[in-house]
């Protein structure tokens, strides 16, 4: 007995030494990250751990515009293998909006229409979309601004906004999901995500090659965030002003911030919202920045959003993911988990796809199951293309 209260003893102290270790090296976040996923049955981030963090609240529109509903609406059953892989890779939504209707729409594990996910990096997509109202509405003056113009520190290095939005920015940001030590931990679980950015230095040419890193994307959110300082507004407030109330957004969304005092949004991820709403993104960008009769986003800079900026980078374009997958001109939001809004203009075809899981990748651009959510709507849609 006398042993193992010794040992407790000295297990305690070892304990005490660790975290108050951990907190004066600055990794005290980690155990914020324990909380939230390992206390809670997981191992990674989830879809829906944004209930964990603090958040700014996106209206709904006060103009509301539902979806129209396809006349042979969920006259189709799921393909064999779609069933599979959405049972085996833990789908909770799957969307197919055929000529700006839903033609199919399914969803699971208690999960419905209006069920608040977590985005994850589909809210770089989003981001991208505001640095284009920045340009149209005077904020930012273009692609080619320097980011030296709103942080001095990056004076001299050639960095733009562009780079920014185009994964070409030579940043020493580590994109490792895995080391809870990382950058990317730090900046999910930690109370300061700027000071985490402003670290970060051009150890790369900016505007030369296709490196895809989430640093990028919230610093181009703080560049936008400190365009709009005259406007006062926050990002949060300039989304709902610029694509939630004018595109008749049914539900209100949540964007994860960093803490209470900061309130700086999580740019790179982390955007609570449904499927639906999230298709509206794809519409947007599918018609060219046109939202029914309105231009909302200058065609132009929607063109170059989804064309490669780098001929040995077709995968990306300014915040959108690309594939010719089946021969065709597709365009991607894309989660870490699976999370997909993936258009195809040429068919007008929108597919959402909401979970927990995705593929493997097996050397290719997207994971497995992007291929096949594609594959088998083209097989369900059959003849009424």
């Amino acid at each position: 007995m006398k042993k193992f209260k010794k040992f407790l003893k000295w297990f305690l102290a070892l304990v005490f030494v660790l975290v108050i270790g951990l907190y004066i090296t600055g990794y005290g976040y980690i155990f914020k990250g324990v909380w939230v996923v390992y206390l809670h049955g997981h191992t990674t981030a989830y879809i829906d751990d944004f209930k964990f963090f603090e958040s700014e609240k996106i209206p709904a529109s006060t103009n509301p515009q539902p979806w129209p509903i396809y006349k042979n609406y969920n006259s189709v059953e799921a393909t064999q293998t779609l069933s599979k892989t959405n049972n085996s890779l833990g789908t909770i939504a799957f969307l197919i909006i055929k000529n700006d209707s839903i033609w199919f729409e399914e969803y699971f594990e208690g999960f419905g229409k209006n069920s608040q996910t977590n985005s994850f990096s589909m809210a770089k997509s989003i981001t991208s979309a505001l640095l284009g109202k920045a340009i149209d509405d005077g904020f930012i003056k273009s692609l080619k601004q320097p980011v030296s113009d709103f942080y001095p520190q990056y004076a001299n290095t050639g960095l733009t906004v562009g780079d920014l939005s185009s994964m070409a920015s030579g940043l020493d940001w580590d994109e490792s999901y895995s080391n809870p030590f990382g950058m990317t931990a730090r900046a999910y679980y930690d109370a300061n995500l700027a000071e985490t950015i402003l670290k970060l230095k051009v150890v790369e040419k900016p505007g030369e090659s296709f490196k895809y890193l989430s640093g990028n994307t919230q610093l181009l959110a703080m560049v936008i965030q400190k365009s709009l300082q005259n406007a006062s507004m926050d990002l949060s407030e300039y989304l709902q002003e610029s694509f939630w109330q004018p595109m008749g957004f049914e539900q209100p969304a949540l964007w994860q911030i960093d803490d209470k005092k900061n309130r700086l949004v999580k740019a790179y991820c982390c955007i609570g919202s449904n499927a639906r709403d999230f298709a509206r993104f794809g519409k947007l960008y599918k018609d060219y920045g046109k939202w029914n009769d309105a231009q909302i986003l200058d065609s132009a800079f929607v063109a170059k959003s989804i064309t490669p900026r780098f001929p040995k980078s077709p995968e990306y374009g300014y915040g959108f993911w690309l594939s010719d997958f089946l021969e065709k001109h597709i365009f991607v939001m894309q989660g870490i988990l699976g999370q997909y809004v993936i258009v195809i203009p040429e068919d007008n075809l929108i597919i959402v796809r909401l979970g927990h899981q995705r593929g493997s990748k097996n050397g290719m651009p997207f994971s497995s199951d992007f291929y096949v959510y594609v594959d088998e709507v083209y097989k369900m849609l059959g003849e009424n293309q």
